[in-house]
């Protein structure tokens, strides 16, 4: 009883021996953090080199991470804005995350091929990232979320360009993955289209340049975890390139999920986008 009363009397003392200034209040140790969204960040010298950052709220830089959009379009068209519809959703299912919409350099053929440059985009705007997540108040760890052509970008990105382990997860949304595939090779107009998309002066030593960009044929135990979504009449990936793709995550022990829907190149119902939806919402919170 003697020790509860003198530890009473130590905080009456204490309490009684401050003034109303010094008592700490909430707004002493509070650190709010608004909302923030800038458009257009440049992040390279070329004018494609632009991207768009959304900054949650009370953000902080040991734990908000970065889920980064590339958008689809076949390398040689699209823009980032085509990925701005599933900002909202995004927002509203994982908040704690910052988000980065990519643009990048678009193929010209003959004057610029899409690869390496849109690889090499990619590891530019990371870079960016990465010396700016002090001032934007956020963790310089990223997730891929790609579309077709941007999924197929991330994948190879994860497998080849991806040294520091900065990529800590992949989602493809019906990404090419295997250029070997005979639903490729097969087109009259492949090997034409393969020598306007590929840069081959920077890919020396290399003969078999549609393996060299075919992220399934490059998979290793250090690929991040990798969620990928197909659909079964997709005129434009073949279910193979998705199912390929699991068999060389499976066999090298990375994570991942593989989930194949009803319909086209994305082009599913609304009950195929919730499930997409929320089985991405579930990956993210367990992966990264």
């Amino acid at each position: 009883m003697k020790s509860k009363i003198s530890l009473l009397l130590f905080f009456i003392l204490i309490f009684t021996s401050c003034s109303k200034n010094d008592i700490p209040t909430t707004e002493n140790f509070e650190t709010k953090v608004s909302e923030k969204v800038l458009n257009d960040l440049k992040y390279g010298p070329d004018a494609a080199h632009t991207l768009d950052i959304y900054l949650p709220a009370n953000r902080s830089p040991s734990t908000t991470r970065i889920l980064v959009f590339i958008h689809g379009g076949g390398w040689i068209t699209g823009d980032k804005s085509d990925m701005k519809d599933y900002i909202p959703l995004l927002q509203k299912n994982l908040p704690g995350y910052a988000i980065a919409n990519l643009n990048y350099r678009l193929a010209k053929p003959p004057t610029r091929a899409a690869f390496p440059n849109q690889f090499l985009d990619l590891k530019l705007a990371l870079e960016y990232l990465n010396t700016e997540a002090k001032n934007f108040d956020i963790k310089a760890e990223f997730a891929f979320i790609g579309a077709s052509a941007g999924a197929h970008l991330a994948l190879q990105f994860d497998s080849v360009y991806d040294l520091e382990d900065k990529v800590k997860l992949v989602c493809s949304i019906v990404g090419p993955t295997d250029f070997t595939d005979p639903f490729y090779t097969g087109n009259p107009e492949f090997d034409t289209a393969l020598e306007q998309l590929v840069d081959e002066s920077a890919y020396t030593g290399i003969t078999d340049l549609a393996r060299a960009i075919s992220p399934a044929h490059l998979v290793t135990k250090n690929n991040s975890p990798t969620i990928l979504f197909y659909g079964k009449d997709d005129p434009l990936v073949p279910i193979s390139n998705g199912r390929f793709l699991k068999e060389q995550l499976d066999a090298s022990g990375v994570i991942n999920n593989f989930t194949l829907y009803d319909g086209g190149h994305g082009d599913w119902e609304n009950a195929e986008n919730f499930d997409m939806q929320l089985q991405l919402k579930t990956f993210i919170e367990e992966h990264f």
